[in-house]
């Protein structure tokens, strides 16, 4: 006797068309950008209803903002996977850096998060989204490295942030044109160690 499936309930039935409709958005947006992305376009590739979409989203752009808020997350966690707790500050800076770069290599990531995402949402939402993920975590690590030794006690945490972070997004877009990884891994590291080396 065939057993029955548990039905799905309706949260669940819901859960499964929004990721099915970021899915879709996500391949969408990279393959088209998002200008050339119309949401019937979306729907048809989700396989869901008009009504659906706007069920769960108000708009492209909330809907955009949705899947940018996802891969930003997702490379937040890539970044704190490769900086456990008991690495030193300064080789957690490091490494978080090239988890950084290594997660901005996955195809589309880079469009997604630092050319349209900016041009999207605007730079005060893209910022936002990044100061609830991959800017936290670097935030916090140069927080770290200050309070343990190994970055000056001095350094203006928040101006530090931002500078390397602009550093990384411009390493990230010059690697997805075709520059050197390796080389933009060692210039930055060398950035990190030459502020380790004011601390003295």
């Amino acid at each position: 006797m065939q057993e029955k499936r548990p039905r799905r309930t309706n949260q669940e039935r819901s859960d499964t068309t929004r990721t099915e409709l970021m899915a879709a958005a996500r391949r969408l947006f990279i393959e088209r950008g998002y200008a050339d992305t119309a949401t019937p376009d979306i729907v048809v590739a989700a396989g869901v209803t008009r009504g659906a979409l706007y069920h769960h989203f108000e708009d492209k752009k909330a809907l955009f903002a949705a899947v940018a808020e996802a891969e930003a997350e997702a490379v937040a966690d890539e970044i704190e996977g490769a900086t456990p707790d008991d690495m030193r500050p300064r080789e957690a800076l490091i490494k978080g850096g090239e988890a950084y770069l290594a997660a901005l290599a996955l195809p589309g990531r880079t469009r997604l998060l630092l050319l349209d995402g900016p041009a999207v949402l605007g730079r005060a939402g893209m910022d936002a989204i990044d100061n609830r993920h991959g800017t936290r975590s670097l935030r916090g690590g140069i927080l770290f490295a200050v309070r343990a030794g190994d970055l000056p006690q001095n350094l203006p945490v928040e101006a530090a942030t931002q500078l390397l972070a602009s550093a990384y997004d411009r390493a990230a877009l010059s690697i997805e044109t075709g520059g050197d990884p390796a080389e933009y891994r060692k210039g930055l590291a060398l950035l990190i160690d030459g502020l380790a080396a004011l601390a003295g």
